[in-house]
């Protein structure tokens, strides 16, 4: 039976193993927390290299890809430095899906005003371009929802223009310093109301979305990843009307696309990570498209 775990920089609670058939191969998919503690992440990835088929890099990316340009995190990078089994941190399958996602989700949803918010575009470029190709209005929160200043841009051209000046430095901080790690992640500190209120559509890492969610998001749609039943049950309770997910939901949840991507590498037997053609084939095979929850039933 193949295996794949991912180790993340995200709270233990959210910790979980399934055992499911993808491609007609039984597979075990297991999550492992660090709890925003890198050294403590770095000694997992190496406690277990050599005993997994692949291994998920979750809670951040090890780079980012920006029109054209990849920016690699050095501040996480070192954590996976000598390790053998493959790592992947999910950003090939966000190339190949989630440029499909605003596209898939037209015939999946209600009419709806097309204004979607992004909280850190960079993070998910690919997803970004395919809103905009879908003629949908965006709203980046890079420097809100990354940096704390309440700055939101509205162009394509401005984004580029952040990632070249911002993400050369920002790739050499602290991980903690831009994204919630461990118990942060537990806390919801409602900001920026008005930029919620505005979108039909919110996208992003789940962590950047909870983290500053408002009292009420009536009637809205939350395109994310890796939820757990208790992020449900939050966001119906916050009076969000559909919850789309861009991997499948296994055993009431959904995994990241740092597991789904390293699912693939394991069960394709290469021992390295997959180029994006060999990701896009293995994909379209599996037909992974948005799953689609309604949480007003």
């Amino acid at each position: 039976m193949k295996r794949v775990v991912s180790i993340s920089l995200g709270s233990s609670k959210r910790n979980k193993r399934v055992e499911t058939t993808l491609r007609n191969e039984q597979i075990v998919l297991e999550r492992i927390g660090a709890d925003g503690d890198q050294k403590r992440m770095r000694q997992l990835f190496l406690e277990y290299d050599g005993q997994v088929d692949a291994f998920g890099f979750g809670g951040t990316d090890l780079g980012l890809e920006v029109n054209g340009r990849y920016f690699p995190l050095h501040s996480v990078r070192s954590i996976v430095a000598g390790v053998q089994s493959p790592v992947v941190d999910g950003g090939g399958i966000r190339t190949v899906v989630e440029r499909q996602t605003a596209q898939q989700l037209q015939t999946l949803l209600p009419p709806h005003p097309k204004r979607v918010l992004f909280c850190v575009a960079v993070g998910r470029y690919a997803m970004v371009r395919g809103f905009l190709d879908a003629g949908y209005q965006p709203l980046f929160g890079d420097l809100a929802f990354g940096l704390g200043i309440p700055v939101f841009l509205r162009s394509l051209s401005a984004l580029h223009l952040l990632a070249r000046i911002l993400l050369p430095v920002m790739a050499r901080l602290p991980f903690s310093w831009i994204y919630p790690t461990g118990e942060q992640q537990e806390r919801i500190v409602p900001k920026f109301g008005a930029q919620y209120m505005w979108a039909s559509i919110i996208a992003d890492d789940f962590h950047y979305i909870r983290q500053h969610l408002p009292p009420s998001l009536e009637g809205k749609t939350i395109v994310t990843n890796t939820t757990t039943d208790d992020d449900v049950a939050l966001l119906k309770e916050r009076g969000v009307a559909n919850l789309a997910t861009v991997t499948p939901r296994l055993d009431g949840r959904s995994f990241g696309t740092n597991v789904m991507e390293a699912a693939l590498t394991a069960l394709a037997g290469a021992g390295r990570p997959l180029s994006t053609t060999e990701l896009r084939e293995m994909l379209d095979e599996e037909g992974m498209t948005p799953s689609l929850l309604s949480l007003t039933q």
